[in-house]
């Protein structure tokens, strides 16, 4: 049998936990309190989907790596799913009300919508709707 994983936990680096705590709660992410503390808060993003943002000391505690230059690199792009355009457009002005930074223009490529933002810290992310069957005819 192929290996599953039940949960992601996408780890993190930021400068500021409280800023950028604030910025994810704003956008209607809980915290979980079990795997948080002063130096690391556990975002809730769906039932099986965390963002553990930690502090950078705390970060390369678990890398040897350099913690990348969000300011001249991109590390990934962590997309998440939407269910409808109208929630990617609200979710990313929400993004950018708060702090967040715009890195792309809203896309329509016929069977998805995508947006994106920089996180306060300079992580991508973006937003993504996938079309369903009867709504790419009618695009």
């Amino acid at each position: 049998m192929a290996f599953t994983s039940k949960n992601i936990f996408i780890n993190l680096p930021v400068v500021d936990l409280e800023k950028s705590t604030n910025f994810f709660k704003e956008l209607g992410f809980e915290i979980n309190p079990q795997f948080s503390d002063e130096t690391t808060s556990c975002m809730i993003i769906s039932d099986h989907i965390y963002a553990m943002i930690m502090i950078e000391e705390s970060f390369k505690g678990f890398s040897k790596k350099e913690i990348v230059n969000t300011t001249t690199s991109a590390e990934a792009i962590f997309c998440l799913s939407a269910e409808s355009r109208d929630q990617v457009d609200k979710l990313v002005k929400k993004a950018l009300t708060n702090g967040g930074k715009p890195y792309n223009d809203p896309l329509d490529h016929g069977f998805m919508y995508i947006w994106g933002f920089q996180d306060v810290d300079g992580h991508l992310w973006e937003v993504v709707y996938m079309y369903e069957d009867d709504e790419m005819n009618q695009q």
